[in-house]
């Protein structure tokens, strides 16, 4: 049951239907939130949405596929017209597209393919909700990134980041750093926070087809870091990348 510390608020989280966004959308609403979940298949959607409201939580299904702005459009109305406003945004939903195929051989359509979720979906998404947030007294934005998409990282010769040759993904997570950074500088004085979350290596379907590891932390624990900057006060951080790989949630991820 929800134990009513953020009673009343409003969470949009995408890709929502399983795994890490499931786990972010259940501890949300276990705070006292309406959570729309964002999920592109319909029927793991609602079955979602059927589990969390069992548990006693405010939970509802939208479908979205972030890559169809009519499916975003629609979801930004009707959170419009049931609630008014939106006082976190957790931009979750992402793909890996290049399992074991070798960076010389990543062609450009595969790399569309990382970008039109993880990039431009985040976009669309973000641009639609903010109206919305900026209705809140609190607003707060959450980008799932990863520790793959650290410029600083990827420059350290044989650090493991650096050495997995993962292409679309590294390059689509090093674009939603920037975008967290411009979103954050532009917003700043409208008082809408935007961060980026490091969930660390969670074993979900992401990872399935991972050569290297499927992932170390259950999606439980990945929630810890993006939940962390969720639920952060007006005086939370904003333009920054937290969450360690050990679990420390407010742990600082080079850029």
């Amino acid at each position: 049951m929800p134990n009513g510390q953020h009673q009343g608020e409003v969470a949009l989280v995408t890709g929502a239907n399983k795994g890490l966004g499931k786990q972010i959308a259940r501890r949300l609403g276990a705070e006292g939130m309406t959570v729309y979940l964002g999920a592109r298949d319909a029927q793991r959607g609602r079955e979602t949405e059927s589990e969390l409201r069992e548990a006693g939580l405010d939970a509802r299904f939208v479908h979205l596929d972030v890559t169809v702005q009519t499916q975003v459009d629609a979801t930004a109305k009707r959170i419009e017209a049931e609630s008014g406003r939106l006082d976190v945004l957790v931009n979750n939903a992402g793909i890996v597209v290049e399992w074991g195929i070798p960076v010389a051989d990543i062609t450009a359509d595969r790399m569309r393919a990382a970008f039109d979720v993880n990039v431009f979906g985040t976009v669309a998404v973000t641009q639609a909700c903010i109206p919305l947030l900026r209705r809140s007294s609190a607003p707060r934005v959450v980008n799932l990134s990863s520790p793959l998409g650290s410029l600083g990282l990827l420059s350290e010769p044989g650090h493991p980041v650096s050495t997995r040759g993962l292409l679309p993904y590294s390059s689509s997570k090093a674009a939603l750093n920037a975008m967290t950074l411009v979103y954050a500088n532009a917003l700043r004085e409208e008082g809408i926070r935007v961060n980026a979350a490091n969930p660390g290596l969670v074993a979900t379907d992401l990872n399935a087809d991972s050569p290297f590891s499927r992932g170390t932390r259950s999606p439980e624990e990945g929630a810890d870091a993006p939940v962390w900057l969720a639920l952060t006060g007006a005086d939370g951080p904003t333009g920054s990348f937290r969450g360690g790989m050990d679990g420390t949630v407010d742990e600082v991820v080079p850029w």
